[in-house]
């Protein structure tokens, strides 16, 4: 008979019978589990030398031990028999001297426009004098001016931005264009998870986002020269097919420091998320060789649930109490009780024909912009429709606005993909950015509906960059084109200045090669063979009332086939 205490304080009595088994008899009780009522688990500590390097067991004895009736125990504090070591420090300043942060790193920051950033950190390192400078920033958004990553562009501690859009900040927009600061574009769903991959040890991913693209092939401005001229192109990335599809080959994302933003952390460096303030943070800690989280609440260790933490602590360094939570709302929506969108003329038509995509049952991701807003808020849904929405800074479920004659207060935590204020429907979820994008690469969307720059008669789609006019970044947009979905494209058939928007080639850099199932326009409705089944090119379904075909032809600089027998016209709104 062997007696044992765990370091739990559970008294373990382990009979050996033989030198084939080992098995518990002794009753079990451990106060190591927080909650009113939950499993004790006990485990057997066994010498390091009888393990090798695979973590299998090197002794003659077979240790297997027996299945056993788990102890039921009441909630009460855990009692160590030794002081648990804290990670608290006492200010953000001394965090950031412990982390070693030096001129030249590169510094992973989670949140995503102003949700869920690490205020604290961000305000210390941008006021620290003589602190580190030529700084790489990684964030999935590079904020607004004057706050949160605003201030660590302006006092000029950043050389280059690792983003994915970058389009709310106007002094940001400056400095690109004015040869700065360098701009490296990368999509929202690569970003996520080359920080995955570099806290899961594994050296690159592959993904199809921009396949095909100047983001895989080359090309997009890095960096521009004071006179306004192109300096510094990206080069290519590596590609791969597999099955016939092209991928972008990704190196992992190792940054020297993280900066993340937890709701809630014990002293262990246990952190919990809320809503969609998650967003990139869980991603971010993973990744970092050192990493420091901020916490709007700070418990001791063993006041959380093991259940209920989102994210080990063994990922977490330092930790800092966020004296500095603002939390503010970067774009406040909210709506009224049976308030309906008055959605009429050439918007209101593309609206409605839209929201004929939906079927019963189906996951759809919105994208951003005025599609999304006119469909949250109008009643052209389908009676007796059902979808579920999916905001891919991490939230399905999506809800309207919020409504404050219902007691709905906009909350900071929960805003959608265009960092708006929304609410969570009844039997919504939460995640995190990688978990996201890997139910959008993964299949797991049905429908993507977003808006466009260009469409060409393949497929292709441009979205997101005007060279040397507009910086917006292509977001999320590159991950949900390139995944199994079907994808549609919502948007004026002519721009404003009666420029065609739908060309044989696209002249705008490609947000996706070949990825457009649909079109929908003021004008008409046309179905793409991207695939190339039917000789490839368009085809026109539906048009508008009071449109011709002779119409459609003026204002689209490439052919198109009409379908056979009378063309549907498409509802007025």
């Amino acid at each position: 008979m062997i007696s044992l205490i765990h370091k739990s304080g559970c008294l373990l009595q382990i009979r050996r019978s033989g030198a084939s088994n080992i098995s518990l008899i002794g009753s079990l009780s451990c106060a190591s589990f927080p909650t009113s009522e939950k499993r004790c688990i006990a485990s057997q500590s066994l010498p390091r030398s009888t393990w090798n390097s695979s973590g299998c067991n090197n002794s003659a004895a077979d240790t297997t031990i027996n299945a056993y009736r788990p102890a039921i125990v009441a909630r009460r504090k855990i009692h160590h028999h030794t002081t648990v070591p804290s990670k608290l420090c006492k200010d953000a300043s001394t965090a950031l001297q412990l982390s070693g942060l030096k001129s030249g790193d590169t510094v992973a920051v989670g949140g995503f426009g102003l949700g869920g950033i690490p205020e604290t950190l961000l305000n210390t390192l941008s006021a620290w004098e003589d602190g580190p400078s030529n700084l790489t920033v990684a964030s999935l958004t590079a904020g607004v001016d004057g706050f949160g990553l605003g201030k660590l562009f302006e006092c000029g501690k950043v050389k280059r931005m690792i983003s994915s859009y970058v389009g709310e900040n106007k002094n940001f927009e400056r400095m690109f264009f004015t040869g700065e600061l360098e701009v490296e574009l990368v999509p929202q769903g690569t970003i996520a998870a080359r920080l995955r991959a570099a806290g899961a040890g594994q050296p690159a991913i592959f993904t199809p986002a921009g396949a095909g693209t100047c983001y895989a092939n080359g090309g997009i401005p890095l960096k521009y020269a004071p006179d306004g001229t192109v300096a510094v192109h990206t080069k290519p990335r590596p590609t791969q097919v597999f099955d016939g599809k092209e991928y972008v080959m990704e190196y992992a994302l190792r940054p020297d420091v993280s900066l993340v933003k937890a709701y809630k952390a014990d002293t262990r460096g246990n952190l919990v998320f809320r809503g969609t303030s998650s967003n990139a943070n869980p991603d971010c800690a993973v990744a970092g060789k050192v990493v420091i989280a901020e916490a709007e609440t700070i418990v001791e260790a063993g006041e959380l649930d093991p259940d209920e933490i989102h994210l080990s602590g063994v990922y977490v360094d330092h930790l800092i109490h966020a004296e500095n939570n603002e939390k503010r709302i970067e774009r406040l929506r909210e709506t009224d009780a049976g308030k309906v969108m008055d959605i009429s003329g050439p918007r209101g038509r593309i609206v409605k024909r839209a929201a004929k995509e939906f079927r019963d049952g189906m996951y759809v991701n919105l994208g951003i912009g005025d599609t999304f807003d006119s469909l949250q808020a109008s009643s052209f849904i389908p009676e007796g429709v059902h979808i579920e929405l999916q905001a891919e800074n991490g939230l399905m479920g999506l809800g309207p606005y919020p409504d404050p004659s219902l007691g709905q207060i906009a909350d900071p935590d929960f805003i959608n993909a265009g960092k708006e204020t929304v609410t969570a429907v009844a039997g919504a979820s939460s995640f995190h950015s990688s978990e996201s994008f890997n139910m959008i690469r993964g299949g797991h969307m049905d429908l993507t509906i977003l808006g466009g720059m260009q469409c060409s008669s393949s497929g292709d789609l441009a979205s997101f960059f005007i060279p040397g006019k507009l910086l917006k970044g292509m977001g999320g947009a590159m991950d949900l084109v390139s995944s199994p979905s079907t994808v549609v494209v919502t948007m004026e058939h002519t721009a404003k200045d009666g420029s065609h928007k739908i060309l044989e080639e696209c002249t705008l850099p490609l947000t996706g090669k070949g990825v457009v199932d649909r079109i929908i326009t003021d004008m008409c409705v046309f179905d793409c063979d991207k695939r190339g089944l039917n000789n490839g090119g368009l085809t026109l379904i539906e048009i508008a009332q009071g449109i011709t075909i002779d119409d459609v032809r003026a204002a689209t600089s490439c052919s198109f086939d009409v379908v056979e027998g009378d063309i549907p016209l498409m509802e007025e709104p």
